[in-house]
C-alpha cells in the first residue's frame, strides 16, 4: 500500500471518528475492504454489502438497522446514487468520493466492468445530490492525494483537491 492510501485511508477514519465516535454499527456500502477492517478495528460493528448491484437491488437496505451508513469511494461506481441513498434507513451518513479534475478524465478500467467510475462529481453536484435524496449536510472536507510520480497530472494532483468527504444527517 502506497503512502498516498494509507494517508487517505487514515483521514477516512478520522473524518468518520469526528462525527460518529464508537462504538456504532455501521453499514458499508461495499464489500469488505481494508478502509472498513480498519474501522471494525477502531471498535464499530461494520457490516458490508455482498457485491449487490446497487443501482438494482437496494430493497435489502429495509431489513438493516444501524446508525450510519458509510460510502467510501462507491457511489461514482453507480449510474444512480440517488436511488440507494434515498433508501437508506439511518440517520447518519459519511460518503467519500473521487471529485472531477479539470486536467483527467473519469477513471475507467477495461478489463473490469465494475472497476470503473460513471459519476466523478464537483463539490456542489455532490451536495445536491445528497440534499435532493434527503440528506442535510453537516460538514465536508477535501483532501489531496499527493504523489511522487512526474509529470504535468501528477504534478497537479499535489494541490489540488481529490477527494472529498461529507457527513450528512437524514432531514
Amino acid at each position: 500500500m502506497t503512502k498516498a492510501e494509507i494517508e487517505r485511508q487514515d483521514l477516512t477514519v478520522n473524518f468518520l471518528m469526528k462525527h460518529c465516535p464508537p462504538p456504532s454499527k455501521i453499514l458499508d456500502l461495499g464489500v469488505e475492504n481494508k478502509v472498513s477492517k480498519l474501522i471494525a478495528s477502531k471498535g464499530y460493528e461494520v457490516l458490508n454489502t455482498s457485491g449487490q448491484d446497487l443501482d438494482i437491488e437496494i430493497d435489502f437496505i429495509n431489513d438493516i438497522k444501524v446508525e450510519i451508513v458509510t460510502a467510501f469511494e462507491i457511489l461514482e461506481h453507480l449510474v444512480a446514487p440517488f436511488n440507494v441513498l434515498r433508501a437508506l434507513t439511518s440517520d447518519k451518513l459519511v460518503a467519500t468520493i473521487p471529485l472531477n479534475l479539470w486536467f483527467a478524465k473519469a477513471y475507467r478500467n477495461n478489463n473490469d466492468p465494475w472497476d470503473r467510475h460513471y459519476h466523478e462529481f464537483e463539490d456542489w453536484q455532490f451536495n445536491w445530490l445528497l440534499e435532493k435524496s434527503g440528506w442535510n449536510i453537516v460538514d465536508s472536507e477535501k483532501w489531496i492525494s499527493r504523489t511522487k510520480i512526474n509529470g504535468i497530472r501528477p504534478f497537479l494532483r499535489n494541490f489540488t483537491p481529490r477527494y472529498y468527504a461529507v457527513y450528512a444527517e437524514r432531514k
